[in-house]
C-alpha cells in the first residue's frame, strides 16, 4: 500500500486541556438572561442547583484553556484519540479532485462523540457528591453516553427519551438499560409537565424541548439529583474540542490543511467540537477556512430561525439564551435524525454565524439518506442519520470542485455510526421514507 488512508495519534497525544472559544471571539457572546428579571445572570449561584459548581464555572469562563482532569483523560483513553480517515473511495466515486477527510467519533463505546462530555459531566457530579443525574435524549446517542459515564463513576441515571425516537430506535433504550439507566418515553407520566402534555395530546411525538423540561423538573424536585445536557451550552461544546485539537495534529500528519470544514448541527456540540479549534486559527492567524454547519430542512434553526432570546426548553424553565431559534414551542416533524430535532442552536454557534465566521445550509431527509448510503457503499461505514447531513454537503462541495477543476481539502466530522439506526435505512431503501 502506497496511499495512506488513516492517521492515528498515540494515547499520550490525547489533549490535556479543553479549548474555550469565548477567549478569542472578536466580540463577546450575549449573556444568558434571568427570565424573571430580563437581566443578565450576575451571580451564577442559582445554576448550581441544576449543575455542579465546576460545570457552572466552565459555563461562564473566559479562560482560553481549561485543564482536563486526569481521571477523565484515563477514561478518554478507552477510545481516544479517534482516527482521521482519508475518504479515497468516496473521492473516486465522485470523480473529484477534492481531498476528503473525516474524523470518526463512532469508535467510542457508545458509538458517537457524546462521551466526550458525558464523562467529565459525570466526573464533576461525582466529585460534588451527587447521587443521580437526569437528562433528555433525542435519538439516544446522548442518553447512551451518559448512561455509560454514570456507570463508570457509580451514579444513577434517568433518561427522558423523545417518544418518537423511543419508538423508532428500541435498541438505544436497550443499550441505556444495559449500562444501568432508567429510560422513560417523553412526554411521560413521571412528571407533572409530561402528564400535562399527554392530557393535551395523548399521541404527542415529543421533542427535545419537552424532554429537557421533564429532566429539569425531575432535577428540581430531587435534592440528590443534578441535570446533564448533551449539547447547546458552553461547557458541553468546550468538552467536545478534543475532536478538533486532535484533527489539527492529524491533518498535519497528512501534510494538508483543510480549505472547508463541515459538521451537522442540532444543538451544535459535534460541529463545535471539530471546528472551534480551527476557528481559533481563523480568528488569531487569519486562516481562510470556510466553515459550514448543516441542519435538517425540517428543523432549520440556523437557516430560517430568528436570532433572539428564547428558552432552551418547552416549559420555559431554563435561562433565556440568545440563539437562532424556531421558538421553544416548535414541534419538529418525526424525522429519523432525532439528535437534530431541536428548536434552537447553541449560543456560541449562533454568535459565530452572526459574526460571519461560519455559514449554514439545510437538506431534506431523503437527500441525506441518499448520501449516507453512498458513503456506506464506498467507505464501508454506516453513518448515523445526523452526520449524513454533513456527508450530503461534502458530496455537493466535492462535485462543485469537479465542475470547477478545484483541488480543495474538505474535512468533516463523522460524529456517530448508524448500526442502531438501521430501521431508518430500511425505510429509505424500501422507498417509505418521506421528506
Amino acid at each position: 500500500m502506497t496511499e495512506r488512508w488513516v492517521y492515528h495519534l498515540t494515547q499520550e497525544e490525547i489533549p490535556t486541556h479543553w479549548y474555550n472559544l469565548v477567549a478569542d471571539l472578536p466580540t463577546p457572546p450575549p449573556p444568558p438572561l434571568n427570565p424573571a428579571t430580563g437581566q443578565p445572570f450576575d451571580d451564577p449561584t442559582p445554576l448550581m442547583r441544576i449543575f455542579p459548581e465546576a460545570l457552572v464555572m466552565q459555563e461562564v469562563s473566559t479562560e482560553r484553556w481549561i485543564e482536563i482532569p486526569e481521571p477523565v483523560r484515563q477514561i478518554y483513553a478507552l477510545w481516544r484519540p479517534t482516527p482521521l480517515f482519508r475518504a479515497r473511495r468516496l473521492e473516486q466515486a465522485l470523480d473529484t479532485p477534492a481531498h476528503i477527510y473525516f474524523k470518526f467519533e463512532g469508535v467510542s463505546p457508545a458509538g458517537s462523540h457524546k462521551p466526550n462530555t458525558a464523562v467529565p459531566q459525570a466526573y464533576y457530579n461525582k466529585q460534588q457528591g451527587i447521587r443521580r443525574l437526569a437528562t433528555e435524549t433525542g435519538a439516544g446517542q446522548w442518553g447512551s453516553a451518559l448512561a455509560m459515564a454514570c456507570q463508570l463513576f457509580g451514579l444513577e441515571c434517568t433518561v427522558y427519551m423523545v417518544r418518537v425516537s423511543y419508538e423508532q430506535k428500541p435498541f438505544r433504550k436497550i443499550l441505556m438499560n444495559t449500562w444501568g439507566a432508567t429510560v422513560y418515553p417523553s412526554p411521560s407520566e413521571q412528571t407533572e409537565y409530561g402528564r400535562q402534555i399527554l392530557a393535551q395530546d395523548p399521541d404527542c411525538p415529543g421533542s427535545l424541548g419537552i424532554a429537557i423540561s421533564e429532566a429539569l423538573e425531575d432535577t428540581l424536585t430531587h435534592e440528590d439529583t443534578r441535570y446533564a445536557l448533551g449539547s447547546v451550552l458552553n461547557h458541553v461544546l468546550l468538552h467536545q474540542t478534543v475532536i478538533g485539537q486532535e484533527a489539527i495534529k492529524q491533518m498535519e500528519m497528512a501534510g494538508e490543511e483543510p480549505d472547508i470544514l463541515v459538521g451537522c448541527t442540532g444543538g451544535g456540540s459535534n460541529f463545535a467540537g471539530l471546528v472551534f479549534p480551527f476557528l481559533r486559527k481563523k480568528i488569531t492567524e487569519g486562516k481562510p477556512y470556510r466553515i459550514i454547519a448543516v441542519e435538517p430542512a425540517s428543523c432549520p434553526s440556523l437557516t430560517k430561525g430568528e436570532y433572539r432570546y428564547d428558552f432552551g426548553d418547552t416549559a420555559g424553565k431554563t435561562p433565556l439564551l440568545k440563539m437562532h431559534t424556531l421558538g421553544h414551542e416548535f414541534m419538529p416533524p418525526r424525522i429519523h435524525a432525532g439528535g437534530l430535532r431541536y428548536h434552537g442552536m447553541a449560543p456560541l454557534v449562533s454568535h459565530a454565524l452572526e459574526l460571519g465566521l461560519i455559514e449554514a445550509r439545510a437538506y431534506h431527509q431523503t437527500q441525506v439518506f441518499e448520501a449516507g448510503v453512498l458513503f456506506a457503499r464506498t467507505m464501508g461505514i454506516v453513518p448515523a442519520p445526523e452526520p449524513t447531513h454533513a456527508i450530503k454537503a461534502v458530496i455537493d462541495l466535492a462535485l462543485e470542485c469537479r465542475e470547477r477543476g478545484e483541488k480543495k481539502v474538505i474535512l468533516f466530522n463523522l460524529c456517530g455510526h448508524g448500526l442502531l439506526d438501521l430501521t431508518a435505512y430500511d425505510q429509505y431503501l424500501s422507498g417509505a421514507l418521506q421528506d
